[in-house]
C-alpha cells in the first residue's frame, strides 16, 4: 500500500492525538488565541445564519447535490476534462501527492520561472508543494495574509481559514519584523501590532511579488463540470491578483470539489460565506474558464487530484466527508479543538473534519491517525453547524471500530484487511463479554444483583487499562437495587393485573 501525504506525515514519530493535546492544553497563549478567535467566529456565524428563514432547506440541498456529485463521480469528472480543455486549458492527472508535485514543478520548469505565487490552497498544502517545489529549485510565496504569517514564521497551519488563528497581534509583528527582510520587502521601521499596520506591512511586501510573477499556484473551491469553470473565493483580493496577473496559472484540485452545474454552485455561494467568514456574500469571487486572449493567463493547467479520495469513496460511511467545502465551522465550535488546537491532529486538516477526514486518506496504520477518531467527545456541535450536514459523529465512531475491531478497506484502489489496531485488546474483550451478558437475561440479572449487593465494596477508581476512563471521570455508584428488580416490585403485579 502507498502512504498518502497530508502536509504532515503520520508516522509513529509523529505523537498520538493524546500526547499531542496533552502539552497543547498546557500553553495559556495558544488556549488564548484560541478560545478568542473560535468564540469570535462561532458567535458571528451564528447570527449571519439566522437571518436565513430557508437555511435547513440550503443545508438539505448542499447535501443532495454532494452526494449525487459523489456517486457519479466518474461521469463528472470526464466532462469536467472535456469542458476545460475545449475552453483552452490542459488537464492532468495524479493519482497522489508525488505525482501531483512532479507535474506541477515540470510545469513550473518549463516557464523557465524559478518562483511562483500561491493562492491560499487546502490542496497544495495536502501534497506539500511549498517544500517539493523547493527541492527543484522552485521559490513559492503564500500571499493569503494568514498563510504569510505562517510561512514566515517557518510554522504550521493550525486552521481551515485561518491558518494563523494560534498567533496573536505582538506574535505577527515579531515575526514581520525579524523575518520579512529575508523573504522580500522588509518591514518598516519601528512596526507596531497594530491590525492596519500589520496588514500595510503585508501589502507592501506582497505588492512586489505580485506584480513581478509569471506563474500563478491555486486550489479551487468548486469546479462546475458543465462549463469546466474554477471557482476561488477569498476575502483580502490576494487571489484576484494571483489569479489575473501571472502568465500561467497551475490550479490543484481534489476530485471532490466538483459541482454539476451553476444552478448547483448558487446553493454554495450562498452557505459558504455565512458559514465561514460570517458574511452575507464572499468579498472576493474569481470565476475563470480556461483561457482568453488579452485577459488573465495566457496558460492554464488543471491538476486533479485524487491521493486517498477514491479510496474514502469506497466507504459508504466514511464517504460523506467528502462533501465538505472547508468553510471551518466544526471546528469554531469543537470544545477539543478550541483546547488543543490544530497542530495535535498531525495534518494540515485539523478539527473534527480533520479527525475523519485525514484516518480516511491515510489509513489508521500509524499512531496518530489511529488516534484522530477518539479526537471528540461526541457533543455533535460539529454536526449541527455542518453546512452539507456531514455527520461527523457517525464517522467518529464508524472509524473508532475500524481502528479497534480491524476489517477490510479500500487503500490505493485495492481491497485489504487491516489488522485490529494495538493497545485495544482490553477494550475488545470487554465488549465481547457485554454482548455475551446482554444476549442472556438470566446472567444479566445475575450480575446486576451481584453488583448491588456488593457495592459497598466497589473501588472509586477502576484498576489497569480502566484507570485511564477514571481518571477524568467519577465511576457512576451501582444502585442499592436493580432497575429490573425495582421496576417487578412497584409496577410488576398492576402491569400482569391489568
Amino acid at each position: 500500500m502507498s502512504a498518502t501525504f497530508l502536509g504532515m506525515p503520520g508516522s509513529p514519530v509523529f505523537p498520538s492525538f493524546p500526547r499531542a493535546a496533552h502539552d497543547a492544553v498546557r500553553d495559556t497563549t495558544l488556549r488564548g488565541n484560541l478560545r478568542h478567535a473560535t468564540h469570535t467566529i462561532r458567535a458571528k456565524r451564528a447570527a449571519a445564519v439566522a437571518e436565513m428563514p430557508d437555511w435547513a432547506a440550503l443545508r438539505e440541498a448542499g447535501r443532495q447535490i454532494k452526494d449525487h456529485t459523489l456517486r457519479h463521480l466518474d461521469r463528472y469528472l470526464v466532462r469536467v476534462e472535456e469542458a476545460v480543455t475545449a475552453a483552452g486549458g490542459t488537464v492532468h492527472w495524479a493519482v497522489d501527492a508525488a505525482e501531483a508535485n512532479r507535474i506541477v514543478a515540470s510545469l513550473v520548469k518549463a516557464t523557465g520561472e524559478r518562483e511562483v505565487v500561491k493562492v491560499k490552497s487546502m490542496a497544495t498544502q495536502e501534497i506539500g508543494l511549498n517544500e517539493a517545489l523547493e527541492a527543484e529549485g522552485i521559490r513559492a510565496y503564500e500571499t493569503d495574509l494568514a498563510e504569510l504569517i505562517v510561512q514566515l514564521g517557518h510554522d504550521r497551519p493550525s486552521h481551515i481559514l485561518v491558518p494563523a488563528i494560534h498567533r496573536n497581534r505582538g506574535e505577527i509583528r515579531d515575526i514581520f519584523r525579524s523575518e520579512m527582510g529575508g523573504w522580500g520587502r522588509p518591514a518598516p521601521e519601528g512596526l507596531t501590532d497594530a491590525p492596519v499596520e500589520l496588514a500595510e506591512a503585508a501589502r507592501l511586501h506582497l505588492r512586489e511579488k505580485f506584480l513581478r510573477a509569471k506563474v500563478g499556484v491555486s486550489g479551487a473551491n468548486f469546479v462546475v463540470a458543465e462549463t469546466g469553470t474554477l471557482v476561488v473565493v477569498e476575502s483580502e483580493g490576494n487571489g484576484r491578483m494571483c489569479l489575473t496577473l501571472p502568465e500561467t496559472l497551475i490550479s490543484v484540485v481534489g476530485i471532490e470539489k466538483i459541482v454539476p452545474t451553476w444552478r448547483d454552485l448558487e446553493v454554495f455561494l450562498q452557505t459558504l460565506p455565512r458559514s465561514s467568514t460570517a458574511e452575507r456574500m464572499n468579498p472576493y469571487t474569481s470565476m475563470w474558464t480556461g483561457t482568453t486572449e488579452g485577459d488573465g493567463p495566457e496558460t492554464f493547467h488543471l491538476v486533479l487530484l485524487d491521493n486517498g479520495r477514491t479510496d474514502t469513496l469506497a466507504d459508504e460511511v466514511g464517504r460523506q466527508a467528502l462533501r465538505c467545502i472547508r468553510c471551518s465551522a466544526c471546528l469554531n465550535v469543537c470544545p477539543v479543538y478550541e483546547r488543543a488546537g490544530g497542530h495535535a491532529y498531525g495534518s494540515v486538516y485539523p478539527g473534527p473534519i480533520g479527525a475523519i477526514l485525514s484516518p480516511q486518506l491515510r489509513g489508521t496504520a500509524s499512531e496518530i491517525d489511529a488516534s484522530l477518531p477518539y479526537a471528540s467527545s461526541l457533543c455533535g456541535a460539529c454536526y449541527e453547524v455542518c453546512p452539507v450536514a456531514i455527520d461527523i459523529p457517525e464517522v467518529l465512531v464508524h472509524l473508532r471500530e475500524r481502528v479497534v475491531e480491524g476489517g477490510p478497506v479500500t487503500r490505493a484502489g485495492n481491497k485489504v484487511l487491516l489488522k485490529p489496531a494495538k493497545g485495544h485488546a482490553a477494550e475488545r474483550a470487554a465488549m465481547r463479554a457485554a454482548r455475551w451478558a446482554l444476549t442472556r437475561p438470566g446472567a444479566l440479572r445475575g450480575g446486576q444483583r451481584l453488583a448491588s449487593r456488593t457495592r459497598r465494596f466497589h473501588p472509586r477508581a477502576l484498576p489497569g487499562p480502566g484507570r485511564a476512563w477514571t481518571g477524568t471521570r467519577d465511576l457512576p455508584p451501582v444502585p442499592v437495587e436493580p432497575f429490573r428488580d425495582w421496576w417487578q416490585r412497584t409496577h410488576g403485579g398492576k402491569e400482569a393485573a391489568k
